[in-house]
């Protein structure tokens, strides 16, 4: 049986935050909106989605705002440095991210 999703738009999260907290509580997805346009889905906090979504998701953020380390990101995530790379490409986070000036020292010093 197909349960029903709701759709919250910005200003519903003012008026039914509560609504949204039952959702997830009774396993339900929820939709937000801005502006008519999907922005996020609100998922059950579960321990299927820490393992196997959320930890990876945090991990390539903390890394692609260069929080953490590319070795830090991997261990958040609980993947190999080989494993985390693959995440980054599908995901089009670079990988090495110079400034031109400091990826010409680096070419000056290797040289």
């Amino acid at each position: 049986m197909k349960q029903k999703m709701d759709i919250f738009s910005s200003r519903d999260l003012r008026n039914r935050a509560g609504n949204l907290l039952k959702d997830a509580e009774e396993g339900r997805l929820s939709i937000l909106t801005k502006h008519g346009r999907p922005t996020a889905i609100a998922l059950p906090f579960d321990s299927y989605i820490i393992e196997k979504g959320v930890r990876i998701q945090l991990a390539a953020q903390l890394f692609d705002q260069r929080v953490a380390t590319l070795a830090q990101a991997a261990k958040i995530a609980s993947l190999s440095i080989e494993e985390f790379l693959e995440v980054l490409q599908v995901s089009d986070i670079d990988a090495v991210c110079h400034a031109p000036n400091e990826l010409a020292d680096d070419l000056k010093a290797i040289s």
